[in-house]
């Protein structure tokens, strides 16, 4: 039967449930435990014949004639409910079977008892109709196989699909250690706008909107308030973290997308060895806690994140891999190794140096963590005093890609202002990634600003964990709507 035909069908018996005084969609139903306790207390419910109320969604039909097996799911657990025309009025039963199908939610009420095949059951001596379904749901055998439609009907593929259920719970237990870490370290947890009139604390495009009151073009944020919690260093507070949304106006991938969940937290008073320390222990602690191992595949690659962390130096690994130094090479020679690696469209040598590491990064296992970047690369991060041209600046490596940047935070506002003004060159010259002057910080800078450190790491970590890509984990990832 077409799927037309069948939700006429359950309009059908959405009307004589009605006609006989039935209300399709009650305020409110009977029920007095989960399915979950439910079956945690089953052997005192029934030695006691204690009489108990389960609502929840139909998952499944078995049997016919005058007994029946049924199968409810409440997003605790599932329990199978015995429906027997003995154990209820005629009419309530031949109700039931007319009227409830696949996937209503319903109520019912009657006392535990296990069933010949050592199943644990309610026999139910009473239902009524929590919210009727119109729409038939697929099967949960096959489920959502086609990945638009799983993506369009999320809600359809966590209902039918265990794993993907499990997956969006181990996300949120993710969110909670990495919380639960800070907070334990006496971080205060902030929120910081995420309209902004100049973006900042990246390279990257911002989504544009405008807001009608001030009459202002303004922007979504491209971090988790980086400038923002380093004025709150200003304002007198030690250590700091924000865990929120993020808005990137750029291209579609495994590891990209346009709106995610980011951490970013700052430390006064650290630097980025420190840091390196406490990033290795938070990663270790979500592995342990959440997986409970520390060994992980991604990309083809095995990475083990128990131990030390190696280094690798960012300028020799270009050398090495494409015979080109970062620190002395000029826009054109580049330009020019860069369209030798098949990379168009490097407008000056910071793009193309970004771009040529962006290859070599794919063929690196860690956990690493990458150190000596350019200045020119890093307009936030303080200078290294050991190697000139360079800034004490760290990306962690796993499995071929970057997940988490920390450094040293820049709090020399002079410095500052002449990184941002080499940005704003940049971007006159065409490059819309580069970073804008934002005055109004380096204000705050100049009242003065401790030594820091400051890291950020997006839900790219836990696709990382999860060996699956950013989209299929993220609960409802921007899709084209259907033409």
């Amino acid at each position: 039967m077409a799927e037309k035909e069948l939700r006429e069908e359950r309009l059908r018996k959405l009307e004589k449930l009605q006609n006989v005084g039935g209300n399709p969609y009650p305020v409110n139903v009977p029920r007095t435990l989960s399915v979950h306790d439910f079956l945690e207390r089953f052997s005192s419910l029934e030695a006691g014949s204690e009489i108990v109320s389960l609502a929840g969604r139909v998952m499944s039909f078995r049997g016919h004639g005058s007994i029946l097996f049924v199968d409810i799911f409440d997003g605790t657990s599932r329990a199978q409910a015995v429906v027997r025309r003995d154990d209820m009025s005629e009419e309530m039963f031949d109700l039931f079977v007319q009227t409830v199908d696949q996937g209503d939610f319903i109520s019912v009420t009657g006392v535990a008892m296990t069933t010949k095949r050592g199943e644990k059951s309610l026999l139910v001596s009473g239902w009524v109709m929590a919210s009727k379904s119109i729409t038939p749901l697929p099967s949960e055998w096959y489920g959502l196989q086609d990945e638009d439609a799983r993506y369009r009907e999320r809600y359809l593929d966590i209902l039918l699909n265990e794993e993907t259920r499990e997956m969006f719970r181990r996300r949120s237990t993710f969110w909670r250690i990495v919380r639960d870490f800070l907070l334990d370290r006496d971080f205060l947890e902030v929120e910081t706008p995420v309209l902004e009139t100049e973006p900042g604390g990246a390279d990257a495009r911002p989504f544009v909107t405008h807001h009608n009151a001030l009459d202002i073009d303004v922007y979504l944020r491209i971090c988790a308030g980086e400038l923002w919690q380093k004025r709150l260093l200003v304002a007198g507070f030690e250590k700091v973290f924000e865990i929120g949304r993020v808005f990137r106006n750029e291209g579609m991938s495994n590891e990209h997308a346009q709106d995610y969940t980011a951490l970013e937290f700052y430390q006064a008073f650290s630097d980025y060895e420190k840091g390196m320390d406490m990033v290795r222990e938070l990663y270790q602690t979500i592995a342990r806690k959440l997986y409970g191992r520390e060994v992980f595949e991604r990309h083809g690659h095995s990475v083990d994140l128990s131990g030390e962390w190696k280094r690798i130096d960012f300028c020799e690994h270009l050398r090495e891999k494409f015979d080109i130094d970062p620190l002395t090479c000029t826009d054109d020679e580049a330009e020019s190794v860069a369209r030798a690696n098949g990379i168009e469209g490097a407008s000056n040598v910071a793009r193309a140096v970004d771009s040529l590491w962006k290859i070599a990064r794919k063929d690196i296992a860690g956990p690493a963590f990458l150190v000596g970047v350019p200045v020119y690369l890093e307009p936030l991060a303080k200078r290294s005093t050991k190697k000139p041209g360079t800034v004490e600046r760290f990306q962690v490596l796993l499995g071929g890609s970057e997940i988490g940047k920390g450094f040293s935070e820049l709090n020399d506002p002079l410095d500052q202002r002449a990184r941002f003004s080499e940005q704003e060159r940049l971007r006159e010259a065409g490059d819309e990634e580069a970073q804008r002057m934002d005055e109004s910080y380096i204000k705050a800078m100049e009242y003065g600003m401790p030594p820091a450190f400051g890291f950020g790491v997006s839900e790219r970590l836990f696709s990382f964990f999860e060996n699956k890509s950013i989209r299929e984990t993220q609960m409802f990832p921007l899709m084209r709507p259907k033409q």
